[in-house]
């Protein structure tokens, strides 16, 4: 990949961002169609975050959010899509006429993973974490008409969630006592880290057929070991990422088919599978 003066950029913008595949994922599909541009990450405290967007606007430049900026992000933008503003959460952006404009490619991208691990989603689904990527699950599960049962180690924020939940068209609850769920998913940050707790014992979902983790980890998250060794069909962030990561590529390059099994080897080879 030869970098000049003419170069497009994109990145991708959160706090930690160290570990995104983000980068790997899309400058793969770029040097496979050719393109001139570059894909980086940009590691962006909460407080640089208003002057990095106003700064990729400037240069006409697009990319991805990852927490803990979707939401803010989102608050940001001058022209949005509806579905980002039902979300109420960005983790796409490009650029147009010097102004940020954005979606949300998480929803597209949790119905593809979980329809690959078998899910059609109907039946209950269980997140865990209030965040971003969270608000992605709920309309998810609104699209599929799932009942959805929110997880938060702050009773009150599962609370509000729900409320939230329900006025985007999910029929939501907070969980309490057994959490009943046909369905997993992971929304939180846990698992990034190798010595990070699970986000969920698997014993205290006992009926779960399926469970998605949004974090992806070399060789797999613990959590997704975890539920495989109770029986419960389970898989880590990978999909998730590379179908997100296909319809934000779209975004990027108007008329320009995303590379997808360029993307899932680029992302597999790094981790390992």
């Amino acid at each position: 990949m030869e970098i000049g003066a003419s170069t497009r950029l994109l990145a991708v913008i959160g706090d930690p961002v160290a570990h995104s595949l983000s980068p790997t994922m899309h400058n793969g599909a770029i040097r496979a169609l050719g393109l001139d541009a570059v894909y980086v990450a940009l590691r962006t405290p909460a407080a640089a975050l208003p002057a990095v967007l106003a700064s990729l606007a400037a240069v006409h430049a697009a990319g991805n959010v990852t927490v803990p900026h979707k939401e803010a992000t989102e608050r940001s933008l001058a022209r949005k899509t509806d579905l980002c503003a039902r979300v109420g959460a960005c983790n796409t952006f490009w650029s147009e006429d010097g102004v940020l404009v954005g979606d949300n490619t998480d929803v597209p991208g949790v119905l593809a993973a979980l329809r690959e691990l078998g899910a059609d989603g109907a039946g209950r689904w269980l997140v865990i974490g209030t965040g971003g990527s969270a608000r992605a699950v709920a309309v998810a599960a609104a699209e599929t008409r799932a009942e959805l049962y929110v997880q938060s180690r702050s009773p009150q924020r599962a609370r509000d969630f729900a409320q939230w939940a329900g006025s985007v068209g999910a029929t939501a609850h907070a969980a309490q006592g057994p959490l009943p769920a046909d369905v997993v998913v992971n929304a939180t940050p846990l698992g990034l880290r190798a010595d990070d707790p699970l986000p969920l014992d698997p014993r205290d979902v006992k009926e779960a057929q399926v469970a998605l983790d949004l974090v992806y980890f070399a060789g797999e998250t613990k959590w997704v070991r975890a539920l495989r060794a109770a029986g419960v069909r389970a898989g880590d962030g990978r999909g998730m990422l590379v179908h997100q990561g296909a319809a934000a590529f779209v975004r990027f390059f108007p008329g320009q088919a995303a590379p997808v099994a360029v993307m899932r080897a680029a992302v597999d080879r790094a981790l390992g599978a």
